[in-house]
């Protein structure tokens, strides 16, 4: 979709393994597993009121700090949370676009970390909006507020400080820059939530932390390790002892295996196992911490010289 400077693996984005598919399967869950339970209401001729007191508002963020507090779990189910089909498909088409440039960009395990950022950082200004400014604070209690939307600008600015000219559809007049695709996204995004003055805050600091975490990035700060680094040690607890030492094996054989080979003596042993390794450490850790010569491999193999 597009434009790179380096071949892309030859394997499906389609992966129960990549984050950017998880969060979308997670949002769409979300989406049938509130319209299932609204269905039953219905046909059991209940009342809509009683739907979005014994379930939805169970998932949302109240502006009542109160109310918050009973239900803290709100605070990571709301950025899932979504009714309205139209804003879902938008959405899931947005946040598709935008988290496959910064996977692109960036690798994989950073889209993840960030759309949580966001989100968290949208839902603490609405609920300091509603429960310290006194302009809103008088307000009723039915207030309430969920959705993707913070979450994906987080995504959409990030992918934009990383690299703005990034090109899509570079077939069709030279392609489409990013920036001017996250404008687009923006003007939407402003135009949806006119109504509502206070949104304007809540999304906007959504935004700056995009920002903000693409700029940290850029300086060599990652946000997301801390987060990477706990989800890896939850994993490794439910793995067998032995494939860890597998791994380490497999390790030292790739990096640290010089077993007859002439000391002191560079040789670029380019094969097709190499280019994979490369791409996944793309994916771990973005195309800035390549080497010089890791992307030499990469030019070079996508230019057909090896």
């Amino acid at each position: 979709m597009g434009y790179r400077d380096y071949p892309k693996r030859n394997t499906s984005n389609w992966s129960a393994s990549n984050p950017l598919i998880m969060l979308v399967i997670i949002n769409v869950l979300f989406f049938i597993l509130l319209h299932f339970i609204k269905s039953i209401y219905n046909f059991s001729r209940l009342p809509e009121t009683l739907f979005m007191q014994h379930v939805y508002d169970w998932f949302v963020i109240p502006a009542r700090a109160i109310q918050f507090l009973q239900r803290p779990w709100v605070l990571f189910t709301a950025m899932f949370t979504q009714m309205n089909l139209i804003l879902m498909v938008s959405n899931m088409f947005w946040l598709w676009t935008f988290g496959y440039i910064l996977q692109d960009l960036i690798g994989e395990r950073r889209v993840f970390p960030l759309y949580l950022y966001s989100g968290l950082a949208a839902v603490l200004v609405f609920l300091f909006i509603f429960n310290v400014i006194p302009q809103y604070s008088t307000v009723s209690s039915s207030i309430t507020y969920s959705g993707a939307t913070a979450s994906i600008l987080g995504v959409a600015f990030a992918a934009t400080v990383i690299s703005p000219q990034y090109r899509l559809f570079p077939m069709i007049g030279g392609g489409i820059p990013l920036w001017l695709l996250t404008l687009g996204f923006l003007i939407i995004d402003l135009a949806s939530i006119s109504a509502s003055s206070y949104m304007f805050f809540v999304h906007g600091v959504a935004g700056l932390t995009g920002f903000l975490f693409a700029k940290s990035l850029l300086r060599g700060s990652d946000w997301s390790a801390w987060m990477n680094n706990l989800y890896d040690r939850i994993t490794h607890l439910f793995q067998p002892r032995g494939s860890k030492k597998r791994r380490m094996v497999r390790r030292e054989e790739v990096f640290y295996d010089t077993r007859g080979k002439q000391p002191f003596v560079r040789k670029v042993n380019v094969t097709q196992q190499r280019i994979d390794e490369i791409l996944d450490k793309i994916n771990q850790k973005g195309y800035q911490k390549l080497t010089e010569e890791e992307r030499d491999m990469l030019r070079r193999a996508s230019e057909g010289e090896i």
